[in-house]
């Protein structure tokens, strides 16, 4: 067209070229067609300033739509739900201040600007806000967009506010399958899953056909219920679905047998998978290690290794804590100082946790404090907590305190340092330092969560304190 002297191209033209600019992964193009559109003098027209900005966006250059942004004199709300979306992606923390100027400047949001909005507070956790985006939206009249009910249940869930996030979902006028997935999602997040589950087997009862993405959801609930019951029904609908699903339903299907003990199914399933990610490999790693396979787990990363598949940071706390679980310390420190050699992955505190509670459980309580000193970056709770459930387990007195200073100096409320310190002085028949502690945490009001236990009876679970 360009080269046609007889035909010039007008301000559509300008932006299809824009958006076709937006998907290409060369952004030189989008800086060409800019140059013309100058030339052209369409630089003010507002559809082109939408598109040139969301072009920009989709690159990753949110100074520069924000130049173009506030250099636009006629701008309208699509003007501003692009950059919304920019900001959602690149820089949600954001949101609230541009939403002020929004309203300030007298443009009225519509849906995709409420759902933009309720995405970003959640992201930031900003409930107060939120409450006040939630009114605005009721006088509105743009509640009951299906995309805005699902971004108001995530912003309220997300919260922690879950009886206002189960009565937005109620209230919307049409739900699908995304927003009965999502929701349950939600309830994952607070730690109900079997809230995820009862809304799930609702949706299937509505009739509504489950995506991957519910099959999924519906077995990470199983699998931290340990519902082998419910999670055997859920493979069977992944089995109905068939090519329609993808490895990640695979590997929460993986995950859910195996932490439900049911490592033959689990092996099954792993050898069945046409395509295995590392997650795959990872799932099977800890799966192992979980269920007194440690042997097997480091087999299945020696494997992996021949398939050529690179570990991640996660894979090698699994294979670290393999170690633990067996007590295969030359293997642990094999293993511990390939990651950064063969890997260029660099230790970090969980990687240090499993090595300390590897040497402790073998009863090198010294070897492991040694390591915690040498860590080249800050110590955390968790290292320190991990040596004092050494210390507890092998009755080391003097060590074991001086893991519980730092951790509590750290974490002067996480009651677990307490108890573990408690119970070593139980152990030692040391009452009075037992009495001392229960009086330290009164008057530094750390509570401990108690324990409890859960039966399920003809689809009724019992709860009771242990």
């Amino acid at each position: 067209m360009q080269h046609d002297s007889m035909l010039a191209p007008n301000e559509f033209t300008v932006v299809s070229a824009l958006h076709a600019c937006s998907l290409s992964e060369n952004p030189i193009h989008m800086y060409q067609i800019y140059g013309h559109i100058v030339r052209l003098g369409f630089e003010s027209n507002v559809f082109v300033v939408n598109a040139f900005v969301t072009a920009l966006l989709r690159h990753g250059k949110l100074l520069e739509a924000k130049e173009v942004f506030d250099g636009c004199p006629n701008k309208d709300t699509v003007s501003w739900n692009a950059m919304m979306s920019g900001l959602l992606k690149h820089s949600y923390f954001q949101l609230p201040s541009f939403w002020y100027q929004m309203n300030c400047e007298g443009f009225k949001p519509d849906h995709f600007t409420f759902a933009t909005v309720f995405s970003g507070l959640a992201a930031i956790s900003d409930l107060n806000i939120g409450l006040q985006v939630h009114a605005q939206l009721i006088k509105s009249g743009h509640g009951a967009d299906t995309c805005v009910g699902n971004s108001l249940c995530y912003m309220y869930m997300k919260n922690w506010r879950m009886l206002d996030g189960s009565e937005a979902f109620h209230e919307m006028n049409c739900t699908d399958v995304r927003s009965y997935t999502q929701m349950a999602s939600n309830y994952l997040h607070c730690g109900d899953p079997g809230k995820a589950l009862e809304l799930i087997t609702e949706m299937l009862k509505m009739g509504l056909r489950p995506n991957k993405f519910t099959l999924a959801t519906a077995l990470d609930a199983c699998a931290d219920l340990a519902s082998l019951e419910d999670g055997k029904k859920v493979h069977g609908l992944r089995i109905k679905l068939g090519s329609q699903v993808d490895v990640c339903v695979d590997n929460a299907l993986l995950d859910m047998y195996a932490k439900s003990g049911c490592m033959d199914e689990a092996w099954i399933v792993f050898r069945s998978m046409p395509n295995r990610s590392v997650v795959s490999w990872t799932a099977m790693i800890m799966g192992c290690a979980q269920n007194g396979q440690a042997r097997e787990a480091l087999e299945i990363f020696n494997e992996m290794r021949m398939e050529a598949v690179e570990p991640n940071h996660i894979t090698f706390i699994c294979v670290l804590y393999a170690c633990s679980q067996g007590g295969f310390i030359d293997e642990g420190w094999k293993y511990f100082f390939s990651m950064t050699k063969d890997h260029g992955i660099s230790p970090g505190e969980d990687h240090y946790a499993c090595m300390v509670n590897l040497l402790g459980r073998a009863g090198h309580i010294k070897e492991a404090e040694e390591l915690i000193l040498s860590m080249p970056f800050k110590q955390g709770v968790l290292v320190w907590q991990t040596l004092l459930g050494a210390c507890e387990l092998h009755g080391d007195m003097e060590t074991g305190k001086r893991a519980a200073r730092h951790a509590i100096d750290l974490d002067q409320i996480d009651p677990s340092s307490y108890v573990l310190l408690s119970n070593m002085f139980a152990g030692l028949k040391n009452w009075e330092s037992v009495r001392m502690l229960r009086k330290l945490m009164e008057n530094r009001d750390v509570k401990k969560v108690p324990g409890s236990s859960w039966i399920e009876v003809e689809n009724v679970c019992s709860v009771n304190p242990a």
